[in-house]
């Protein structure tokens, strides 16, 4: 849909806006198949039109989230009209300041920001189950041990085998390794929360020192360290040891949790996570084309070893990500 036309439309749905001068400025936003513009209005005002695919369900879901999201208390942008048939979107600007952008700042500035993330996500994670059939028909499919194990499938198919070549008889090797099945089955069979499912520093808007939630589309019940590890892990903004601890244990104690059990759950986690974002950045950047992505993939699986190394049953799996070295 042309420039034009999109202010056309919204012309029609904000006559308040007036006849002066609108301008609208296309922002590139990661690999999302959604186009995101800033409709400016005049210096002070602006709103984000969204531009989404109709056939992609999940783009759907997006309205209906971010009202569930206002509605008990999480910081998201407000929606202030949506158009299911042209699949346009209008939504309050947070400015483009995410956690991402101040990634050279001090740590001293950063930590305030990563704490003010942690307290939305921790919003989240503590909502009732009864909050969850709010949102029935309105998510994803729920983290099961079916899509643990094809996070696992699309690491070795887009990383391992796209990106590094590994032949199909190692690969086939890999996919085998009983330990890799018992974690799908130990993690699927945990109790559920709702999670962001993507929960990094590109979709984190900070406005006036606080945290905002973005790209939440893809909310569906699953596990609390899932979203943790996402962005204590995050390829995009690498964390020192100490500061994933000292974020990890500020987490902990704003829910209360301590102890080995979450320390187990978290690494597997963020395995499973390592996994999915190698696996998203070998396919978006080898067979959609955005090359941008595979520069994370250095860091990415840095990170990867890291954690694999903690976890027992998965020696040829360490051996592999060496030899990628």
């Amino acid at each position: 849909m042309k420039t034009e036309s999109l202010l056309r439309q919204t012309r029609i749905r904000f006559p308040d806006l007036g006849a002066g001068d609108i301008k609208i400025t296309p922002i590139e936003k990661g690999g999302s198949d959604r186009r995101f513009y800033r409709v400016r209005c005049s210096p002070e005002q602006s709103i984000i039109l969204v531009k989404y695919n109709l056939d992609r369900e999940e783009n759907r879901h997006y309205v209906e989230i971010a009202q569930f999201l206002g509605r008990h208390g999480i910081r998201a942008p407000k929606i202030y009209h949506h158009d299911a048939d042209e699949g346009l979107i209008w939504i309050e600007d947070l400015g483009a300041d995410d956690l991402w952008s101040y990634r050279d700042d001090t740590w001293l500035v950063r930590r305030a920001f990563y704490e003010s993330a942690l307290d939305e996500v921790v919003k989240l994670h503590e909502l009732p189950g009864a909050a969850m059939n709010e949102l029935r028909g309105q998510m994803p499919p729920e983290f099961d041990q079916e899509l643990y194990l094809w996070e696992q499938s699309y690491f070795s198919e887009n990383c391992l085998g796209r990106v590094f070549h590994l032949e199909a008889s190692a690969l086939h090797e890999l996919a085998l390794l009983p330990r890799l099945r018992d974690i799908a089955d130990e993690l699927a069979s945990r109790p559920r929360v709702l999670v962001h499912r993507d929960f990094q520093s590109q979709n984190i808007i900070v406005r006036n020192g606080q945290a905002h939630l973005i790209d939440f589309q893809g909310m569906r019940p699953g596990l609390a360290e899932y979203d943790v590890a996402s962005l204590l892990y995050d390829p995009y903004v690498a964390l020192s040891e100490a500061q994933g601890v000292e974020l990890r244990e500020y987490y902990e104690a704003r829910r209360g949790m301590s102890g080995g059990d979450f320390e187990r759950t978290f690494s597997l986690c963020a395995m499973q996570r390592l996994m999915q974002a190698l696996g998203a950045y070998g396919f978006l950047g080898l067979v959609k084309g955005n090359a941008q992505f595979l520069q994370h993939i250095p860091e990415a699986l840095r990170s990867l070893r890291e954690v694999v190394v903690k976890i027992d049953g998965l020696e040829p799996l360490q051996r592999a990500l060496v030899a990628l070295s």
